[in-house]
């Protein structure tokens, strides 16, 4: 199935005013199948985009609960070649963008050409390489511009205007913004330095940004939407739902659905 892009998916939404609601999860957790029908169930949903992570075995962006979906998947078997197939029965499914999170020694050991080129024959939309600055990205960005994939950064609290300034001139899809000081995880509240960075973000520059760790709430949707950012992506709640009930596919089916449509409907703003 052909890919959507960012940009369009991005009007649509500000046509109709809404904001973006994008979920994680981690390819092959708890096992295969089931990671897949979690995905088509997210999509059936009316998520408006998917970021999926390769399992690592070092995820120094990551808490607990994303460590532990890592362990899942390696336990059930996934390997990058059976997360490559995961991607391609995902993009047949769907059109919506697919972003992946990964760390770059995946990528640097599969051979950074490779990686980018079969990512494109899998109509995949963005990469986010955690652990790799935008000063020693020059070898994936060539790759990503030669097979027309975006390359996703992430942006913090310490991110300074002039360091903002240049990831806004090779970002592509849209800037993450980092809502929390550490690594991915729930939280009760969204901190009042998030709002004022999605502020000084926007007032760099006119690139979208989508906020991510520590949103598990439909007030954390509705907060980080109307300090400015165009879009909320949603992680370890989702993970941490499938750890719940690793017993009942059926309940982590029903209870996903229930929370990510909760989740898109809190997007739905902005009168």
């Amino acid at each position: 199935m052909s890919k959507v892009s960012y940009r369009e998916m991005f009007e649509r939404l500000e046509k109709n005013n809404e904001g973006a609601f994008i979920p994680f999860v981690v390819a092959g957790d708890p096992d295969y199948k089931t990671s897949l029908n979690i995905v088509k169930r997210l999509v059936d949903s009316g998520v408006d985009a998917l970021e999926i992570g390769f399992p690592f075995s070092d995820p120094v962006a990551d808490g607990a609960s994303v460590q532990e979906a890592d362990i899942r998947a390696f336990d059930s078997g996934m390997t990058i070649e059976k997360c490559f197939s995961f991607l391609e029965e995902v993009r047949e499914y769907t059109s919506i963008p697919i972003g992946l999170l990964l760390y770059y020694n995946i990528v640097y050991k599969h051979g950074i050409d490779a990686f980018y080129e079969r990512l494109s024959k899998l109509d995949i939309n963005a990469v986010l390489i955690a652990d790799l600055p935008p000063e020693e990205a020059q070898d994936v960005i060539d790759a990503s511009n030669k097979y027309n994939i975006e390359e996703i950064f992430i942006v913090s609290q310490t991110t300074s205007n002039e360091r903002l300034k240049k990831i806004s001139e090779i970002v592509g899809g849209f800037i993450y913004v980092a809502s929390v000081m550490g690594t991915t995880g729930v939280r009760k509240e969204v901190e009042h330095n998030t709002k004022e960075l999605i502020k000084r973000i926007k007032r760099n520059t006119d690139l979208h940004i989508c906020v991510g760790f520590g949103i598990s709430e439909e007030k954390h949707v509705k907060e980080v939407l109307d300090a400015g950012s165009d879009g909320a992506i949603v992680g370890s709640a989702i993970i941490n739902i499938i750890k719940e009930n690793l017993n009942d596919n059926e309940k982590i089916y029903e209870k996903i659905t229930k929370y990510t449509t909760s989740m898109k409907n809190a997007t739905r703003r902005l009168e």
